[in-house]
């Protein structure tokens, strides 16, 4: 098992689009990037913390590439909007990878690679140093699953998301 760590917004939206791929076994959401220890949700919503909202996804490489999982989170998320998504605005919801090696770095800079020669406009997706993880506190965990099925906010965000990943890597995405 290989693990990646993305961050794209809302760490509920994109745990919820990976959670439905096959070849992940295990979605974390929880916070990376920043220079406070054992950041809340409250410390990091505030966009003072510097950590972004992320995901650690644990796969199988041989079921799922690192490449393939890049350009998953890239077309499920708006790459070209700098910390951003929708109305999520602060450097928390910022689009960004976080390798966890050299082989690892150079697949993040060929997807934002590609994903620029499919849009007009600049991608801002950077690429940041893996520092220390910090896991969400556990109501965050799987949250899509349950109490996201009653938010309104994720009832408007994620079904389309999950609609593209279905529509774009329909051969991808676990049997419901």
């Amino acid at each position: 098992m290989t693990q990646a760590i993305v961050a794209g917004g809302c760490f509920w939206c994109t745990e919820a689009v990976f959670r439905d791929v096959i070849g992940v076994s295990e979605v974390e959401s929880g916070y990376i990037g920043g220079d406070m220890p054992d950041p809340t949700y409250r410390q990091v919503c505030t966009g003072t913390t510097g950590h972004a909202e992320a995901i650690k996804v644990t796969f199988d490489p041989d079921v799922l590439s690192y490449a393939e999982l890049l350009d998953i989170f890239m077309a499920t998320h708006d790459p070209t909007q700098l910390n951003r998504q929708g109305n999520d605005v602060g450097t928390q919801y910022r689009s960004a990878i976080f390798p966890l090696d050299g082989e690892q770095l150079a697949e993040a800079e060929a997807a934002i690679h590609r994903a620029q020669e499919e849009r007009a406009v600049p991608v801002v997706t950077t690429i940041e140093e893996a520092e220390e993880w910090h896991p969400a506190e556990d109501y965050h965990q799987e949250y899509w699953d349950g109490e996201g099925q009653r938010n309104p906010y994720c009832l408007a965000v994620i079904p389309p998301k999950l609609q593209k990943l279905r529509k774009s890597f329909a051969t991808k995405v676990k049997s419901t």
